[in-house]
């Protein structure tokens, strides 16, 4: 077990190792950065002065050595539009869009497992059909729109929560539950296929067959095998909400790391948008390691070999 955390660790730390010379390839293969920040009438000297401000007046091997040096500490570099540290940009960003993420995948969890669980159990039912019918909404509404009709609907008409920004804990509601409804179609789709394969399983006869009752059946012997793929797609969720909520912060606000990267996308701000691309990959790589480590405690099954 230590072997493989370490292992992976490694592959961890490889896979950061090449998002960022990935990052560093693409942002210099497009063209120069300077002649990009730099207006067309500006001149030489606007251009080598912007250059040498980013560095990339040095050689290509100094620059990218610069470039991971800065990464082990754990700096990106200075905005370009108004001088303040990456770094600190996305720190305060973080929370904001981690928080939501996490909140969203709370939110289609708590629709999509009950769901699931009981499509499965009572399949073909008018329970099923429900379930279907949820996932089929999940799926057909986008997030922008839904987030406007909720607008529309709880803050505009009944003016009961927050139309946007983030506040105190029920401006989360809107935005949460709009980002982790579409989702939620997907993970309702899963728990079932999982818990339909898991109920026709030898060892699910066998505990019925002992005459344990049906909660403890499906609670304890089904439903904790059915979580493995649920728990693989809701690390990929996470993921891409850290990654993805761009449109609903857009539509709510929400002072993410989403809005940050169209704001830098639209002033042109490089060293922003290089700082959220690796800030992106990390957060993939980081929530897969998890997850490995998590598998062994959910099925004790799973062995670790060479």
């Amino acid at each position: 077990m230590v072997k493989y955390i370490g292992f992976r660790l490694f592959q961890a730390l490889l896979g950061l190792w090449f998002i960022a010379t990935l990052v560093f390839i693409l942002s210099r293969s497009i063209g120069d950065p300077a002649e990009v920040f730099t207006a067309r009438n500006s001149g030489v000297d606007a251009r080598e002065i912007m250059a040498a401000k980013l560095g990339l007046d040095r050689p290509l091997h100094e620059q990218y050595l610069k470039f991971i040096g800065q990464l082990v500490r754990l700096d990106l570099g200075d905005s370009v539009s108004n001088g303040i540290p990456v770094t600190q940009i996305l720190v305060e960003r973080m929370p904001a869009t981690f928080t939501l993420g996490l909140i969203a995948l709370l939110f289609a969890l708590a629709f999509s497992l009950p769901l699931g669980v009981l499509g499965a159990v009572y399949r073909d039912t008018p329970v099923d059909w429900v379930a279907k019918v949820m996932a089929f909404l999940g799926q057909s509404m986008p997030p922008f729109w839904l987030g406007i009709m909720l607008i529309i609907l709880f803050a505009v008409v009944w003016g009961l929560l927050p139309p946007a920004g983030k506040g105190e804990w029920h401006s989360y509601i809107l935005p949460g539950f709009t980002l982790g409804w579409g989702v939620m179609a997907g993970m309702v789709r899963l728990v079932r296929s999982s818990m339909l394969d898991v109920l026709d399983s030898d060892y699910v006869a066998m505990a019925r067959a002992k005459g344990l009752p049906e909660v403890v059946v499906i609670g304890k012997h089904a439903l904790r095998n059915a979580l493995l793929p649920v728990l693989t797609y809701s690390s990929l969720v996470l993921g891409a909400f850290m990654n993805g909520s761009v449109v609903v912060e857009q539509v709510f606000a929400w002072p993410g790391i989403g809005t940050s990267a169209v704001q830098s996308v639209v002033r042109r701000d490089f060293p922003v948008i290089q700082g959220v691309v690796i800030v992106f990959g990390s957060f993939f790589i980081l929530i897969n390691l998890l997850v490995d480590i998590m598998y062994a405690v959910i099925d004790p099954r799973i062995k670790y070999t060479q």
